[in-house]
């Protein structure tokens, strides 16, 4: 699970995400997006939720937290690009939104 997506499989989970408000990070194979939510009890749950996720995936994101804001960045590192792990992490993050 740990190979770098195919240029079909990339570009089709692509196009999925940008949906939901990912987009390719400039200069790198990775992807990112800006969670809002109504305060910062809120974003600390759902960080801690996905926390619990990423532990099982045992695939962890680049992220910080602002208040009430959380900035995400997903690839795998150790294939240096995005795999389909990136890709399933970025679902269960959306899925998890209040």
């Amino acid at each position: 699970m740990n190979e770098l997506l195919g240029v079909e499989a990339r570009n089709a989970a692509l196009v999925e995400l940008e949906g939901t408000g990912w987009a390719p990070v400039e200069g790198r194979d990775a992807i990112r997006k800006t969670f809002v939510f109504k305060n910062f009890v809120q974003a600390f749950g759902w960080m801690a939720q996905v926390a619990l996720w990423a532990e099982k995936l045992n695939h962890h994101p680049e992220w910080s937290n602002v208040y009430r804001t959380v900035e995400v960045v997903l690839s795998t590192h150790d294939a240096n690009g995005l795999t389909e792990l990136d890709v399933r992490l970025a679902r269960k993050m959306d899925s998890l939104m209040p």
